[in-house]
């Protein structure tokens, strides 16, 4: 059996790019302890497709990557950009739980 090396959550909860994205999906992933096969089978995606939306999801479907993300723990949520310092206020408390959990900018 395959040892998943785990990947932290990235420490910004702010996500600008497909990139940030692909860093949460890979850290769920890994956390769990899931392969890209385990989790590929889990999702009901191709093994090649989930490495990719790892490493670059903006050439996914935006679709598919709302739906693995999802099915491996990962929840986005939107707001307006007006309102990031009211969201931020809002939500410090749940960062203070330490690394990996949001440090908004």
């Amino acid at each position: 059996m395959r040892r998943v090396t785990p990947f932290p959550f990235p420490a910004d909860a702010m996500l600008t790019n497909a990139s940030e994205v692909a860093e949460y999906i890979r850290a769920a992933r890994t956390q769990s302890g899931l392969t890209l096969e385990e989790a590929a089978l889990a999702t009901g995606i191709a093994r090649s497709t989930l490495q990719v939306i790892e490493t670059d999801p903006s050439t996914v479907g935006f679709d598919t990557v709302l739906r693995v993300a999802r099915e491996l723990g990962v929840t986005f949520f939107a707001f307006p950009s007006g309102q990031q310092e009211q969201v931020i206020r809002l939500t410090a408390p749940l960062c203070d739980r330490g690394p990996g959990h949001c440090q908004p900018r």
